[in-house]
């Protein structure tokens, strides 16, 4: 044990430094918290390839609505969170209230288009059923066959890089200290969370602790094997591609569509990129770029948009989405005093960011999580505690 790195601990241990450990170490910093980051290379992880759709409507699945009304909340704070994050950092994060547009390119397409419409308008929310022409009145590029869509003008987008590489700056000019290297085991003393073992062989405590480790989330060392997080990796190939000026403006907004029963994205970013995903396959911790992931994401964006195929391609990357039992996150304390979980955000991460960061700050200096983020406490999936047996007299 080193003395001197358990001395010079912190209130707050953030295992984890994805968006969702950044946004969590920055507000809790704010709060006039000592937080430290452990993550060997910090601004990283799956925002490295995610295109950051604000989809809260058009993310809308049957049996998620619980979780719509936290993706709501999100996103209604984006626009301030941004503002004050791009302050905070003198940072740019790419936020574009641009919209989005989810097409159909055959019958059975648009009927499943058509029930996600009457699902939205149950829930309350806000789209504009199109035909195929009002479409392609909006996006010109896309094919002809489109057979309608719908028009979502709340769906917007950020750029998770620079959404990353802002937060790391925020939480260094808040005071955020970092440890550059990896969390190997959970200290647990007088049977509480007391910090971690890191990689460097030093062992640094903290009053708290926050895995926010998001896919490697269930293999910290040390968890007591009830409260491993349920989390699993989820690999999304993604492409990258350039506009160059010529073919501008290609596409105004974020384009979605269901293709072969395959659910594919087109987002332009005013930097002339565009970014085409993703797929989604349980490949367990593999993120190997697949000739046949290439080809899949590719021929299902060329039926969509038939010029795509002019465009330079520059990148190919796969990331691991961390995912839950429900889909939902784990957000709170767990059943070890001390411990507290940011992880399991599956496909929400980089939209849940804001709501993740104001609930993590808020259980982290009062012990409460506020009401919109109590659904989503990791004893849903904790084992109940044995019932008390009566004892004779």
């Amino acid at each position: 044990m080193c003395v001197s790195e358990r001395s010079s601990g912190s209130d707050v241990l953030v295992i984890g430094g994805g968006v969702i450990g950044l946004v969590t170490a920055w507000r809790a910093a704010q709060r006039g918290l000592r937080v430290t980051v452990a993550d060997p290379a910090p601004g990283g992880g799956a925002a490295q390839v995610a295109a950051g759709m604000l989809a809260a409507v058009t993310e809308l699945h049957y049996g998620e609505q619980m979780l719509l009304g936290l993706n709501l909340a999100s996103a209604a704070r984006y626009p301030s969170f941004v503002a004050e994050l791009e302050e905070a950092s003198g940072r740019d994060t790419g936020f574009r209230t641009c919209g989005t547009l989810a097409v159909a390119l055959d019958s059975d397409d648009r009927a499943h288009l058509r029930e996600l419409h009457a699902l939205q308008e149950r829930s309350g929310l806000e789209s504009v059923w199109l035909s195929g022409r009002e479409c392609r009145r909006l996006e010109p590029m896309l094919a002809p066959g489109v057979r309608g869509g719908l028009r979502v003008d709340g769906d917007h987008q950020v750029d998770p890089r620079r959404l990353a590489a802002a937060l790391l700056t925020a939480c260094e000019r808040a005071g955020v200290a970092f440890r550059r290297t990896t969390a190997e085991r959970l200290t647990v003393t007088g049977g509480r969370a007391a910090g971690a073992l890191l990689g460097d062989g030093t062992e640094f405590a903290a009053d708290q602790v926050v895995l926010a480790a998001g896919s490697l989330s269930g293999r910290l060392a040390g968890l007591p094997p009830e409260l491993v997080p349920p989390v699993r990796p989820v690999k999304g190939q993604v492409l990258r591609l350039t506009v160059p000026r010529a073919y501008a403006p290609f596409l105004s907004r974020t384009v979605r569509a269901v293709v072969r029963g395959g659910h594919l994205y087109l987002v332009p970013r005013e930097n002339g990129e565009l970014v085409v995903g993703a797929t989604s396959e349980e490949m367990g911790w593999d993120t190997t770029v697949t000739a046949g992931g290439v080809y899949e994401l590719l021929r299902d964006a060329h039926e969509l948009v038939p010029g795509i195929t002019e465009l330079p391609l520059t990148e190919t990357r796969a990331g691991l989405r961390p995912a839950s039992p429900d889909n939902a996150p784990l957000l709170g304390p767990t059943a070890l005093p001390g411990l507290l979980l940011a992880t399991g955000h599956h496909r929400n991460g980089v939209l849940l960011t804001p709501v993740t960061g104001d609930a993590m700050a808020d259980v982290l200096t009062t012990g409460e999580l506020p009401a919109t983020a109590r659904p989503f406490t990791p004893g849903r999936f904790e084992p109940a505690a044995p019932a008390l047996q009566e004892q004779p007299a």
